[in-house]
């Protein structure tokens, strides 16, 4: 009887002192040191140009933003912002507008820089470089294609009727406290300049931002709705741009679709 006893405890003991043994070896993380694995997606690469016709320095930085956007059509998101403070030397800008002279300040506010200066480059809301340099450009493209997103954007039911552009959106990962930045794009247009800086030149923009509104993203989903101002032609080529936007400016998803 006694036998019959014995073995099964020394067992018991045995398999006890092996779970003590692997409870002790195992490191014992605290909750608040746990790592969270957050999801990704496919990364993006938003470039904003801040220029005006109004700026001799401006064209080169406005044909490079286009060769980027041609370079890697899938992953360049070319914006081009036409500021208003250059137009008090005698040429007024058709595309400027003092909300996009605001949003350039509000970006170097964000980066610590004095002033605002054309042509800027702006990558993912993230940093600035002057927007001719061809060298930096390429290097920061390179870079940020490389990175995934935080969010991903859908746009679907994109509809052009008379002045308006009815869509659906749907944005995949962590909304809280970001807006959905949507763009109405002019593919290009040329302009002959017959005053200031530029004057008795022919310039050829592109990417240029005719239209923009922001929705909160109290919702993953939702409908939206863009309308078309009255600079843009009928034979105009037109792209509908979606941006997910951090409250620190900071670009984590973007989305197009092109209009006929």
């Amino acid at each position: 009887m006694f036998k019959k006893i014995l073995i099964p405890s020394f067992a018991f003991f045995g398999i006890s002192l092996i779970a003590l043994y692997a409870a002790a070896v195992e490191p014992v993380v605290p909750n608040d040191k746990k790592e969270v694995l957050e999801e990704t997606y496919e990364p993006v690469v938003v470039l904003e140009l801040f220029t005006s016709q109004g700026c001799s320095s401006c064209p080169p930085a406005d044909v490079l933003l286009n060769k980027a956007k041609k370079q890697f059509p899938e992953t360049v998101f070319a914006l081009s912002y036409h500021v208003d403070y250059w137009n008090y030397i005698g040429w007024k800008d058709p595309f400027s507008k003092s909300v996009y002279t605001k949003k350039q300040r509000d970006y170097n506010r964000k980066f610590r820089y004095s002033s605002n200066y054309t042509p800027e480059m702006v990558v993912n809301g993230r940093e600035h470089f002057v927007g001719s340099n061809a060298s930096k450009l390429f290097t920061k493209v390179d870079a940020y294609k490389n990175r995934n997103s935080a969010n991903k954007v859908l746009l679907t039911n994109v509809k052009q009727s008379g002045g308006t552009i009815d869509f659906e959106y749907s944005v995949l990962g962590d909304v809280d406290t970001k807006l959905l930045r949507t763009v109405l794009v002019l593919d290009e247009r040329t302009t002959s300049v017959t005053r200031g800086e530029n004057r008795n030149r022919t310039l050829k923009n592109s990417n240029i931002v005719v239209a923009e509104d922001y929705i909160p993203l109290s919702a993953r989903e939702g409908k939206g709705v863009l309308s078309v101002p009255e600079i843009v032609r009928g034979n105009d080529k037109l792209t509908l741009i979606a941006l997910v936007e951090a409250d620190n400016l900071d670009i984590t998803a973007a989305a197009k679709v092109g209009l006929d």
